[in-house]
């Protein structure tokens, strides 16, 4: 998967939780500057060493924010005042979000759980490799990448997954994932402008 449009990002901090309190061993996200908050995680979700975690917004410009190399864990609690707004002022050290690290292990089985339950029983499938906004053609008016019906072959563009303003290219790597080498296209899962969620199957494929 690459990204086709290269937005500028930092790298948050990571802190043992401040005065507030917190369990043992959780850790703090914290703003690698001062701007506008736009948080792209919720309670529950997975957060990973380089994962984009949301976008802080400093004159005008927006800045995709990720996790850093030490913050593996699952969202507890995220910057005050983020709930239910699009946007909130943080300044430089402030807390992002909060992890817990004791719920990584699980959280990861849970999604692998989901992704092998997705596809059992019904033949291949080409599962999204991130959460984002499907789309499935390049631009209004313009032909699909793929329909029922094609072959599609190593290197051939699936679709563009929409994570954080940034359009991503999804790519068909049949080695990397233990596809043929050569599949024709069953059924597309779903349709344009759909949320879909790391795991969930968008084509359903047979050998070509």
């Amino acid at each position: 998967m690459s990204s086709v449009t290269h937005a500028p990002h930092a790298i948050a901090g990571a802190a043992a939780p401040g005065a507030d309190g917190g369990a043992p061993g959780q850790v703090d996200v914290t703003s690698p500057g001062v701007g506008l908050w736009e948080p792209a995680l919720r309670p529950g979700q997975l957060v990973r060493p380089g994962d984009a975690i949301g976008w802080l917004h400093v004159l005008g410009a927006a800045i995709r924010v990720d996790a850093p190399a030490t913050a593996r864990g699952v969202v507890i609690a995220i910057a005050d005042g983020a709930a239910g707004r699009a946007r909130v002022p943080v300044g430089h050290g402030a807390r992002l979000y909060r992890l817990d690290p004791s719920r990584a292990a699980e959280a990861g089985a849970a999604a692998s759980t989901t992704t092998a339950a997705s596809t059992a029983g019904a033949g291949l499938a080409f599962a999204a490799p991130t959460s984002g906004r499907f789309y499935g053609r390049p631009a209004p008016g313009k032909p699909p990448f793929v329909a029922v019906g094609d072959v599609i072959r190593d290197g051939h563009t699936v679709c563009m997954l929409e994570v954080m303003k940034t359009f991503n290219r999804v790519i068909y790597d049949a080695g990397e994932l233990g596809l043929p080498e050569a599949a024709r296209v069953t059924a597309i899962e779903v349709v344009d402008e759909q949320d879909v969620e790391a795991g969930a199957v968008i084509l359903r494929l047979e050998p070509a």
